[in-house]
């Protein structure tokens, strides 16, 4: 509670007296801005879209980072043919790709997710293939040798064991993907909290845009809430 109490005191304390008020809103000016976005309707339309993207975007984005980083971290074959292009291929900055994406998809929804899977999915799988080679071997070799096959050792002994960790790789990379959903509504957007974001710069409307700024740091810690009781509910012997 201290902390939070601190932070609005640091935020205060910027917006009166150490950066130029006419470009910075404090705690009041944004409550009064998140107010009258409220009441317009426009912050509730410009976070169904961006959720809406967001949700479709890592969803395939996780489902793809599931099913090969667990592939590549339980079997050698699946390494060897997937961890070398994986691993160039995360490299490349995905924003650089947006102008093909736009090109290639038009300006609806499809650019917007697309960006979102190739700005996170590289990551995912990478990272979820080290959760699953984590799983002791000691585990695997007793399911081997008391007789199971590959496809039973993976559902019962592999999954159970990789699920806390695969969830906290999904919440890390998730902040990822919010910053990757803005700037493809800055390139070509007609709703959305990055849309909106550009639109009231433009405007010079400063407090609803620390109120949109706001909303995204609420979004973002609701979703990490959320997946931290995820994890200990699926998981609850792994739970810290």
């Amino acid at each position: 509670m201290f902390s939070v109490v601190a932070l609005i005191g640091l935020w205060w304390l910027a917006a009166d007296v150490l950066v130029n008020k006419t470009f910075f809103a404090n705690p009041t000016d944004t409550l009064r801005g998140f107010r009258d976005l409220w009441e317009s309707g426009d912050l509730a339309a410009d976070v169904q879209a961006s959720g809406l993207r967001i949700v479709k975007g890592y969803s395939i984005s996780m489902a793809v980072g599931i099913t090969l980083g667990v592939a590549i971290g339980s079997f050698r074959s699946a390494e060897a043919l997937w961890e070398s292009p994986i691993g160039f291929l995360r490299y490349i900055p995905a924003t650089a790709l947006t102008p093909l994406f736009l090109v290639a998809f038009g300006i609806d929804d499809a650019p917007k997710v697309a960006l979102i899977v190739a700005g996170t999915v590289f990551f995912n799988v990478v990272m979820i293939a080290d959760v699953a080679r984590a799983v002791p071997r000691e585990m695997v070799d007793t399911a081997y040798t008391l007789g199971a096959g590959r496809v039973r050792v993976l559902g019962r002994v592999i999954m159970p064991h990789c699920w806390p960790g695969i969830i906290d790789v999904g919440r890390i990379n998730l902040a990822a993907a919010w910053p990757l959903l803005v700037v493809a509504e800055l390139f070509a957007g007609t709703d959305g909290l990055g849309y909106r974001v550009t639109v009231l710069k433009r405007y010079s409307e400063w407090d609803q845009m620390f109120a949109v700024l706001l909303v995204f740091a609420l979004i973002g810690l609701v979703s990490d809430l959320f997946l931290r009781w995820l994890r200990n509910r699926v998981s609850p012997w792994a739970r810290p």
